[in-house]
């Protein structure tokens, strides 16, 4: 700790990771152990993020993440769109076709930001607020297999006719942006995807991955 930082803040910050990263909760005896601190300062800290909805109890009294934290979530979209758009507007005009970025939400997959080139005569209209199962579309399913992959590894991923029929997709997981886990990619009206349109996508899910940095 520095004297520009604040002790009781950091302690907040550090219970809510702990909670995080934990799918059972975690007690007032544990959280008191993994902090340092005794128990009286950790049922302060924990009565202070209950009162903001970040931290909930059960009935067994364990601590979890509450939904305070989901909306906080929420409103990192608009800075994540913001810091992508410029890498979308590019692989757009490049490849020309629709480009867009997708987040991970819950089980679904999120269209957070979308891009159309200016110059085709015609491509797939998709919106930003777009979901559909990680299981389907190039990408979610991306983001799938980069969680299979070696940390700081990615490979695009191709579909067809899974979301739209007639419309194939590419796309490339986000890497090594913390606490974001999503995909930039493309969807265009053609039964195969052209060979260059894969790698371009790597760059751009790259180019997005550090501007979030």
């Amino acid at each position: 700790m520095t004297a520009e930082t604040s002790q009781t803040l950091d302690r907040g910050l550090r219970v809510l990771k702990l909670l995080a990263d934990t799918d059972h909760g975690l007690t007032v005896t544990e959280l008191s152990k993994k902090l340092g601190v005794n128990r009286t300062v950790v049922y302060r800290l924990l009565a202070t993020l209950e009162q903001h909805a970040l931290v909930r109890r059960d009935l067994g009294g364990r601590a979890r993440v509450g939904l305070g934290v989901l909306r906080l979530g929420r409103q990192v979209h608009p800075l994540v769109r913001e810091a992508a758009l410029p890498a979308l507007r590019s692989l757009a005009e490049d490849i020309g076709a629709t480009a867009h970025l997708t987040l991970v939400d819950g089980s679904d997959a999120l269209a957070v930001a979308v891009v159309e080139p200016t110059w085709t005569d015609y491509h797939v209209a998709y919106r930003a607020g777009f979901r559909h199962p990680l299981d389907r579309g190039a990408a979610g399913r991306a983001i799938l297999a980069a969680r299979q992959m070696p940390v700081g590894e990615t490979a695009f991923t191709l579909t067809h006719g899974e979301l739209e029929a007639g419309a194939s997709g590419a796309a490339a997981a986000l890497v090594g942006v913390t606490g974001v886990e999503g995909s930039v990619g493309v969807v265009m009206l053609t039964d195969s995807i052209p060979e260059r349109v894969g790698p371009r996508v790597v760059d751009a899910a790259r180019e997005v991955a550090d501007a979030l940095r």
